[in-house]
C-alpha cells in the first residue's frame, strides 16, 4: 500500500510538472491586423436561434490598437479629473451639513458639465 501511495505521488508530481507552462525563447509572434464584418439581421437572436451560426461577425485581430487621443480629449479628462477631486473633497466635508454638501457637488457637476462645453467650443471654433 505504501508503495502504491508513492507511486501515485510521484505520478501527480511528474504530471503537474509537464503540465506547466514553458518559456519559448522569448519569441514574440504578431498577428496582422484583420477585420472580418458580416453585416446580417435576423429576428431569432433573442430566442437562442442563430440562422447564420459560424459565421465571424466581429473580429478584430488587434483589439489593443487605439487611436491617439484629441487635445480635445486631454482637456476634457484635465476637468474631470479636476472636479472629481474637488467633488470628493466636498463630499467628504463633514464640517457641513448632509443638504450643504449636495448642493456643493451639484454645483460642481453643473460647472464641470458647462467647462467641458466651453472647451468643446473652444476647440471646435478655433479648431
Amino acid at each position: 500500500m505504501k508503495k502504491l501511495m508513492i507511486i501515485l505521488f510521484t505520478m501527480s508530481l511528474t504530471t503537474g510538472a509537464f503540465a506547466q507552462k514553458a518559456a519559448h525563447g522569448g519569441m514574440h509572434y504578431v498577428r496582422p491586423r484583420s477585420v472580418i464584418v458580416v453585416g446580417g439581421y435576423s429576428p431569432f437572436y433573442g430566442y437562442g436561434i442563430d440562422p447564420f451560426w459560424g459565421y465571424p461577425y466581429y473580429y478584430y485581430g488587434n483589439r489593443y490598437m487605439q487611436s491617439r487621443p484629441t487635445k480635445l480629449d486631454l482637456q476634457i479628462a484635465d476637468i474631470k479629473n479636476d472636479f472629481r477631486q474637488k467633488i470628493d473633497a466636498a463630499r467628504n466635508d463633514r464640517s457641513v451639513s448632509k443638504s450643504e454638501r449636495r448642493k456643493v457637488v451639484r454645483s460642481l457637476k453643473h460647472s464641470r458639465d458647462q467647462q467641458i462645453i466651453a472647451a468643446q467650443r473652444n476647440y471646435y471654433k478655433l479648431g
